[in-house]
C-alpha cells in the first residue's frame, strides 16, 4: 500500500477533532456571548434602580433598597466572575482547536510530500518502460535489417 494512502485514516481523525473542537469553541462563544449579554442586563438594571427617584420613604424602605443595591451589586460580581471563567474556557478551547488544525496541517503536508514522491516514482518508472519500448523497436528494425540484408 502506498504511503499516500496509509496516511489518509491519519488525515480523516484530525479533521473529525478538528471539527470537534471547533464546534466546542462555537459552544464555549455562545456560552460567553449568553453570559456577557446576562451582565449587560443586570448592570443596566442595577444603573436604573440605583438612579431612580423614589418618593418619601421611610427609613425601613431604604434599608430595603439598599439591600437589594447590594444583591444587585452581588449579582453583577458574580456574573463577573462567571463571565471571566468563561473567557477562559473560550481561550483553552481557541488553544485546542488551534493545536488540533496544525496537527492536521502537518498531516496534510506529510500526505502531499508522499504524493510527490509517489508522482515521481510513477513517472520514472513510466520513462523506463517508454524507453525499454523504443529500444526493443530500434532492436526489431535492427533484426529486420540484417534480415533483409539491408534492403527495404
Amino acid at each position: 500500500m502506498m504511503q499516500s494512502k496509509r496516511i489518509d485514516p491519519l488525515l480523516k481523525r484530525a479533521q473529525e477533532k478538528e471539527d470537534t473542537v471547533a464546534r466546542d469553541l462555537a459552544e464555549r462563544q455562545r456560552a460567553l456571548d449568553t453570559h456577557l449579554s446576562r451582565l449587560d442586563e443586570l448592570r443596566q438594571y442595577a444603573d436604573e434602580y440605583a438612579n431612580a427617584q423614589l418618593a418619601a420613604t421611610s427609613p425601613a424602605q431604604l434599608l430595603n433598597r439598599r439591600a437589594f443595591l447590594d444583591r444587585l451589586d452581588s449579582a453583577v460580581t458574580q456574573q463577573c466572575r462567571t463571565v471571566d471563567n468563561n473567557r477562559e474556557k473560550v481561550e483553552a478551547e481557541r488553544s485546542r482547536l488551534l493545536l488540533a488544525s496544525r496537527d492536521k496541517q502537518v498531516l496534510e503536508q506529510l500526505a502531499a510530500s508522499y504524493r510527490a514522491q509517489e508522482q515521481q516514482v510513477a513517472e520514472k518508472r513510466s520513462q523506463r518502460e517508454m524507453d525499454d519500448l523504443g529500444a526493443r523497436r530500434v532492436r526489431l528494425l535492427q533484426a529486420d535489417d540484417g534480415e533483409n540484408g539491408g534492403q527495404r
